[in-house]
């Protein structure tokens, strides 16, 4: 059986580390947190310590995205290994990939599952059952590579697996989440938002659910993805005004039309279970 390294012992290593045991594989893992390792040791998540990547078949990158841009630019890896990130942006490590005169192949990943806490302690060998995950590809990507990496995906239990370009990645996850979260971490700067109990329902935890992001790895993923964040943030903006000017007015037809609009469009939207 391959060796199978995971550096970075996070939510999403941890649960990748998980999943690849439960599903019979042998692994191992790295983080620069001592306390991540031997949790992971503990948990059974991992059989060993990864030290030097260039001992493995297999190495999953699920570190911030300037460490994994890192890691494969400069990395030590086996000839012909098959190297891996769950990075938040795929455009950018593409072009890591390809400044290396390089002996691993690479593919793209970027599992649609996470949790509101962030941590080994919240990853789970089940997190990804029925999941999406998005797998990037190009010109450069063999068939080999691709068909040995929807294996570790389909036997981590992800459920839609979606192929895509790197670009097209970034253009759609701008919106899907990276802009998602820009409005939940903005919707709690409220001046009432502290004063809410007992007038807040579901709507009020959808819009703060994911406010609490981890502030420096998620300016790195914005940073690497800015162009098609800021297309998004502006056409949103644009929509926004939209209301407060039809308040202004007090137009309420014109708000009547836009709230129309909107919910004509959310029914087309398909549901995870349709």
């Amino acid at each position: 059986m391959k060796k199978v390294a995971v550096i970075g012992l996070g939510i999403i290593g941890g649960s990748v580390s998980g999943a690849l045991t439960s599903a019979g594989y042998s692994v191992d893992g790295f983080d620069i947190n001592e306390k991540n390792v031997r949790y992971a040791q503990e948990t059974g998540y991992i059989q060993g310590i990864a030290e030097d990547t260039a001992q493995y078949d297999v190495v999953f990158l699920a570190i911030p995205p300037k460490a994994t841009m890192q890691y494969l630019r400069e990395g030590a890896f086996k000839n012909g290994a098959l190297v891996m990130d769950v990075c938040g942006v795929k455009q950018a490590p593409e072009r890591a990939v390809a400044e290396k005169d390089r002996a691993y192949r690479y593919v793209g990943l970027h599992p649609m599952a996470g949790k509101e806490t962030s941590g080994i302690q919240s990853a789970s060998p089940t997190l990804f059952q029925r999941a999406n995950i998005v797998v990037t590809v190009n010109a450069s990507t063999s068939q080999e590579s691709l068909d040995e990496a929807l294996e570790y995906v389909q036997e981590m239990g992800f459920g839609n697996i979606v192929l895509c370009s790197a670009e097209e990645h970034d253009r759609k996850i701008a919106l899907t989440s990276q802009l998602a979260h820009i409005v939940s971490n903005a919707y709690v700067k409220s001046e009432q938002v502290r004063e809410c109990d007992g007038f807040t329902g579901g709507s009020f935890q959808d819009m703060t659910r994911i406010a609490g992001v981890d502030e420096t790895i998620w300016t790195q993923l914005y940073f690497c993805n800015r162009e098609y964040i800021l297309e998004e943030l502006k056409g949103l903006i644009q929509e926004l005004n939209v209301y407060k000017e039809a308040l202004e007015n007090e137009d309420s037809q014109a708000l009547s039309d836009a709230l129309k609009e909107g919910r004509l469009i959310r029914q087309k939207i398909k549901r995870p279970n349709d």
